[in-house]
């Protein structure tokens, strides 16, 4: 998922915050993993890396999603990303129950 940011009229391009499976989709294409691929070695690695699971920046780790999944094995980036949405949208809906947190992510900064 990603949100755009309130506008300050300064950049022609608004930037994105991404979060959830759009900002690890983003990370794959960096880290140059193929597939199929275990749980094990996708937690190898990403070693200690986090996501971002909300647009307020609230992050969970990697290895932590994969054991949510209760998958062994993926096989392709899609049937990863696939099994990780609902794992991140619980994450998201959890974290956005508290006043503050709701308040904390309409504010820009």
């Amino acid at each position: 998922m990603g949100v755009r940011p309130p506008s300050n009229d300064v950049d022609e391009e608004p930037d994105v915050v991404e979060f959830g499976i759009a900002a690890l989709d983003a990370r794959l294409a960096d880290a140059d993993v193929s597939f199929p691929a275990t749980a094990a070695e996708l937690r190898d690695r990403f070693g200690d890396a986090t996501v971002p699971y909300n647009a307020a920046g609230d992050e969970m780790p990697v290895a932590e999603a994969l054991a949510e999944t209760d998958r062994d094995s993926f096989d392709s980036e899609g049937d990863l990303l696939n099994a990780l949405h609902p794992v991140f949208e619980r994450k998201r809906q959890t974290a956005s129950t508290s006043l503050f947190k709701q308040l904390r992510g309409l504010v820009p900064f």
